[in-house]
């Protein structure tokens, strides 16, 4: 339910440009975090990053986007178009977002793996994501480590050739260990019986709670579409 939530949410609101809508959509975001009870610094800090790329369309729209100047900066103008077409993608993205915060991130991996089999979704691509959520750590720690030896070794980053060759090594040598990690991992696999698939010992019950949180959620979501 909640994968199919996120999943209607979020093109509801890609596809509308209303404000009306989008506001409401926001509204809806915050409330579903607010009843998520999730840390508030989590959610901040997960916002930031994607309001940091955020954050260089507006200082490029504005000035590029063609329309009504309403400020003159030297030889720039900024077009309220622009500042609104800004607007737009901000709000989006952040009630998007918001969203997958509030239903995703509170349920555990194998849950979500295990809802994806049930919405019938291809083997290979649900044991594609498993596996990168599972080993995107793994990998982060090794690239930690291998860049603490480039520092005990007395390296430090410059605009040369050598930094450029250094950084390349590295690339190289975290796909070659993500490599041959891969090849351990899928043996190991093979040796305890794989065969392409996944079996879930515990299958998901529907219960009537879930029923009526999933008609409220589509009726949210319904009004959206009015409002649009």
């Amino acid at each position: 339910v909640k994968i199919i939530v996120a999943l209607l949410f979020s093109v509801i609101v890609a596809v509308s440009d209303k404000h009306t809508s989008l506001w409401g959509a926001l509204f809806l975001a915050v409330a579903a975090v607010i009843v998520a009870r999730l840390r508030t610094k989590e959610v901040i800090s997960r916002l930031l990053v994607v309001n940091s790329f955020i954050f260089l369309l507006w200082l490029m729209l504005p000035f590029t986007f063609p329309g009504e100047k309403v400020y003159t900066l030297g030889s720039l103008g900024i077009s309220q178009e622009g500042i609104k077409y800004a607007l737009l993608i901000t709000i989006k993205s952040n009630s998007i977002i918001l969203v997958g915060i509030a239903f995703l991130s509170t349920s555990s991996i194998f849950n979500l793996v295990h809802a994806l089999r049930h919405l019938h979704l291809p083997d290979k691509l649900v044991q594609l994501f498993f596996f990168t959520y599972r080993y995107i750590h793994t990998i982060h720690s090794e690239y930690i480590r291998l860049n603490n030896a480039l520092k005990i070794r007395g390296f430090k980053p410059q605009t040369n050739l050598h930094t450029y060759k250094t950084y390349a090594y590295l690339v190289g040598m975290m796909l070659v260990r993500s490599y041959d990690r891969s090849k351990r991992v899928y043996n190991a696999m093979l040796c305890r019986g794989f065969k392409g698939k996944f079996w879930t010992l515990n299958h998901f019950v529907s219960k009537k709670a879930d029923f009526a949180a999933g008609i409220v959620m589509i009726s949210c979501i319904m009004g959206l579409v009015l409002l649009s």
